[in-house]
């Protein structure tokens, strides 16, 4: 019985989540010890963290989105300065104005994915017409679902805040996202926690200024991302992924595959 005692009490230790929160275990919302759902391994948690596109109609309340962020708060970022910020967009009539302004960005990204091109990017000319392929309404599966999500969240960051140390080369800016992505990764893996899943989008930004005077948002804040989060209908636990081997080398680009 005292045995017994102990092994709860240090398992109490080790997973009382900050402010009240409760946490989740992989692949049971049930197994309780005392109130409180065990910690999922954080190994688990990254292995099993994967893009969502469709949600259960079961809702996500405030609490549990605010347990999210509680926990998404502590990523890193340049000189700890957390230019973050986070939208909650509850009100339906909003996030449907984002579908028309997501639509000339997926279809540009649909048009150069079937011309066998990496979707806006920066290094390889594209050999299409893009300004054209922009206003061609194509499908682009997931967009209403991720608007309809039972949460949805806007990531912005504060541009006034941020380093970037890349802002004199001649290329796309990449550093800045040190201060933000870090964060919207959290958010991920916190939902992942609590039995919820959701999905890192970019689209909304090609129509950054009409955001902006949507939600509010001050000119020096930059829309990073759309996280939409809900009840997975399906939860995916084995994804792939490249080798270790097939993205590092020792010493140089072109050097040995880095092993164990």
């Amino acid at each position: 019985m005292y045995l017994h005692s102990v092994v709860v009490l240090l398992r109490l230790l080790n997973t009382s989540p900050a402010r009240g929160a409760v946490t989740h275990t992989l692949g049971s919302s049930t197994n309780l010890e005392n109130g409180y759902r065990l910690s999922m391994e954080l190994s688990e948690v990254m292995r099993t963290t994967f893009s969502c596109r469709q949600w259960t109609d079961e809702p996500v309340d405030d609490a549990t989105i605010y347990r999210i962020l509680d926990n998404a708060r502590f990523a890193p970022n340049g000189g700890n300065r957390q230019g973050w910020h986070v939208t909650v967009v509850k009100d339906r009539a909003i996030r449907e104005q984002f579908k028309p302004l997501i639509k000339p960005a997926t279809n540009q990204y649909v048009a150069q994915v079937a011309a066998g091109e990496a979707p806006w990017n920066t290094i390889v000319p594209s050999a299409i017409d893009l300004e054209a392929e922009r206003s061609i309404d194509k499908n682009f599966p997931g967009v209403n679902e991720m608007v309809e999500a039972p949460a949805v969240l806007v990531i912005s960051v504060d541009l006034s805040v941020v380093c970037s140390f890349d802002s004199i080369l001649d290329r796309v800016g990449v550093i800045s996202g040190a201060s933000i992505y870090p964060f919207v990764w959290n958010i991920l893996l916190a939902a992942r926690q609590e039995g919820l899943a959701g999905v890192l989008t970019t689209y909304l930004s090609y129509a950054e200024a009409e955001v902006q005077q949507l939600l509010g948002l001050p000119e020096h804040y930059a829309v990073a991302a759309m996280v939409p989060l809900g009840h997975p209908v399906k939860q995916l636990t084995k994804l792939k992924r490249n080798s270790v081997e097939d993205f590092a080398n020792v010493d140089r680009f072109d050097g040995a595959p880095f092993t164990a």
